[in-house]
């Protein structure tokens, strides 16, 4: 009886030790670096990136001549914040025939930090109190029963 204590004791420590191994997580797909390589700029067509590189994470918003592939890698323990172990960005920039005019590789070092503005846009109107935004509709209404187009 002792030794299946013991052998319980350490089987549920290991359990425990289990549950904080760090699980990675990977978003996107990295594109295979030979096929990255083989995209020549002036050189190979749209439908030549597609094939060898599959569709992009998603195209440009006021540039759609641009098609970015996304990949990001974390780690994450326990219940802590992840950690950012690697993030990839690469751009690929087609002129107007549909050639690769440039290819951009972007990394976690590239990044900038957005400054947000703090000022607000004014809006037309009144500006309401509590008070009469709750009552500011009674009475306004018919109680129905009367003809819609009137």
């Amino acid at each position: 009886m002792k030794l299946f204590v013991r052998h319980g004791r350490i089987l549920v420590l290991l359990a425990a030790l289990s549950a904080c191994a760090p699980i990675i997580n990977v978003r996107g797909q990295e594109p295979d670096p030979d096929a990255l390589a083989s995209i020549e700029p002036g050189q190979t067509s749209r439908r030549d990136v597609q094939q060898a590189l599959g569709s992009p994470s998603t195209e440009g918003v006021f540039r759609t001549n641009i098609w970015y592939y996304m990949s990001e890698r974390t780690e994450t323990v326990a219940f802590f914040e992840p950690e950012l172990l690697e993030r990839k960005i690469i751009a690929i920039v087609f002129d107007d025939r549909e050639i690769v005019e440039d290819v951009f590789t972007y990394t976690e070092n590239d990044r900038r930090e957005v400054e947000l503005v703090s000022r607000v846009t004014p809006t037309a109107g009144n500006e309401l109190s509590l008070i009469q935004q709750l009552f500011g509709n009674v009475g306004r209404f018919g109680g129905g029963g009367g003809n819609p187009s009137q």
